[in-house]
């Protein structure tokens, strides 16, 4: 085993690194610190029993709005709020979205500044982030790390097969129960992500802080809810056949992997097998890309879709229902 350097062996250049790094830590931490508060919930579970439940959430308003996961408030409609720097109100909830592990929640007392929002399509592996929650009733509770991996897909906590959460943050900064609703900032105190799963021993991940996931906080603000719509089938990517590669210029599409009987992509006429290539007239290459065509203006829109199956072309119109969820 290797022996660490103590401080004298090191020479100039590193510890001026780890200065510089140190810096960068307590400064968010100092930032974040009081604007992530405690959340307590009690949950009702089947019979009646109600059981309590811990997580984290962030002030990103002025008047007290909060974001946190949908997995902590769970089907809660309030709960307390506590701040790291003392003090303990009440809080109601806005609205959830197990769908995407998004909720906003409002406190009924005074809160701290908010949080500034960044953007985490401009993150970079392996670049620095720190992530701020109360895990394990600790509160305050900051650690730091790096990027590990973008893109990630995470199974909801909805209870819909095939349902994921998109372009999932993976980093290794230490989470532990209850960091779920805290912030992962970079190290400009942006928080670019809501810390939402303990993946393992030095796995964490986090949902982003991007167009999509702003979409869903405005609309949780103004109806409490986001509805989507529904095709009823699995899909994986797929290569495209060389001659069709040629043609169009693209690489891939959507393999169906199943069609759930009566749903809208059933009564269409898709079936299992199929190369799923464009969605009202958009390519589809990924399950995300799908997704996000399912919006609530396509409910009981009619939706024209293209596949290949065998060597032939075929066009089908589908009209989605709405997505009802078993969370």
């Amino acid at each position: 085993m290797s022996e660490q350097l103590s401080e004298p062996d090191r020479s100039p250049q590193e510890r001026a690194a780890l200065d510089s790094y140190s810096r960068i830590v307590t400064s968010v931490a100092a930032e974040l610190t009081p604007k992530v508060a405690a959340l307590n919930v009690a949950h009702r579970h089947p019979g009646g029993r109600f059981v309590a439940a811990a997580g984290s959430g962030v002030v990103f308003t002025d008047d007290g709005f909060l974001l946190t996961n949908a997995h902590v408030v769970g089907h809660a409609d309030a709960g307390t709020v506590e701040f790291g720097e003392g003090g303990s109100t009440p809080f109601h909830v806005i609205g959830a979205d197990p769908l995407s592990d998004l909720a906003v929640v409002r406190a009924d007392g005074p809160t701290p500044p908010p949080v500034r929002l960044g953007d985490a399509a401009r993150l970079r592996v392996g670049q620095l982030v720190v992530a701020v929650g109360n895990p394990l009733g600790l509160a305050g509770t900051v650690t730091a790390g790096v990027v590990s991996a973008l893109g990630r897909s995470l199974p909801t906590w909805a209870g819909v097969a095939g349902r994921v959460i998109d372009d999932v943050i993976q980093t290794d900064a230490a989470l532990n129960r209850g960091n779920s609703g805290g912030a992962l900032a970079t190290a400009g105190g942006e928080v670019v992500g809501i810390n939402t799963a303990v993946a393992g021993i030095g796995l964490g991940l986090a949902v982003p802080i991007n167009e999509t996931s702003r979409q869903i906080i405005a609309t949780l603000l103004t109806d409490g809810r986001v509805r989507r719509a529904y095709l009823g089938l699995a899909t994986t990517p797929a290569p495209l056949p060389a001659g069709l590669r040629a043609r169009t210029g693209r690489r891939s599409g959507l393999r169906v992997v199943e069609v759930v009987p009566g749903a809208p992509a059933d009564r269409a006429g898709l079936r299992p097998g199929d190369l799923l290539l464009t969605v009202g007239g958009e390519p589809v290459t990924s399950a995300r890309e799908l997704q996000r065509l399912m919006l609530a203006e396509t409910i009981g829109r009619p939706l024209p879709l293209t596949a290949l199956r065998a060597d032939a072309l075929v066009d089908v119109i589908a009209t989605p229902v709405e997505l009802v969820t078993d969370d």
